[in-house]
């Protein structure tokens, strides 16, 4: 992805408010100076279709069968990626349907079939390595991931300790770097959430 393409889907997020600063709580509980929300993607589909022409371009590097979304943020992303590729989608359910077929997975594979985990961010790796357990489970290989940003919080470490690829699109330093250069953020937000991330870093260091 060039310089061009990198700050278009920046600006483009931060305009729509995906990346946000302030004093935030995340699911763990604990405190964020920038909070990143995707799921707005469905409400802008220009934006949407920016961030699904970039993953394509990585995609079409990676070797394998069928994609597969993690719901409930990444599915629009792995819809308008399977659009955008022509290539077939399945996703893990959040729980086991408990009527019906009783699926665990939506769509239909092959036992033994490669897919591609498609997911909007990574923070830490449980929710990755949930769905992941659930298509495993039913004989689907999966060697490679792509998620839009990489939060830096220790998720793309922990796949790869498991033996998983990651790939993302941006990395919060990226995106901190790219609104700095562009005066979209001063200073003093660029180095609080640096400030931040390293204290993280040292912190996981420490355990």
């Amino acid at each position: 992805m060039g310089l061009i393409d990198r700050e278009s889907l920046v600006t483009g997020l931060h305009e729509l408010g995906a990346v946000q600063f302030g004093d935030f709580t995340l699911k763990s509980g604990e405190q964020s100076p920038i909070y990143v929300d995707l799921r707005l993607l469905i409400t802008r589909p220009a934006i949407l279709r920016r961030v699904a022409n970039v993953l394509q371009s990585m995609a079409t590097r990676l070797t394998f069968d069928r994609l597969a979304a993690i719901p409930m943020a990444g599915l629009p992303i792995g819809v308008a990626l399977s659009l955008m590729m022509d290539r077939p989608l399945i996703y893990p359910r959040l729980q086991t349907k408990m009527h019906g077929t009783g699926r665990e997975i939506e769509g239909e594979w092959r036992t033994g079939e490669s897919v591609l985990l498609i997911d909007d961010v990574i923070s830490g790796g449980q929710s990755k390595i949930e769905s992941i357990t659930v298509l495993e489970a039913a004989g689907l290989k999966i060697v490679d991931m792509l998620v839009v940003i990489d939060r830096q919080m220790g998720g793309a470490e922990e796949m790869a300790a498991r033996g998983y690829r990651l790939h993302s699109t941006l990395t919060l330093t990226d995106i901190l770097d790219i609104l700095l250069r562009l005066k979209r953020i001063t200073k003093r937000q660029h180095q609080q959430v640096n400030d931040w991330l390293q204290a993280r870093k040292g912190s996981e260091h420490a355990a």
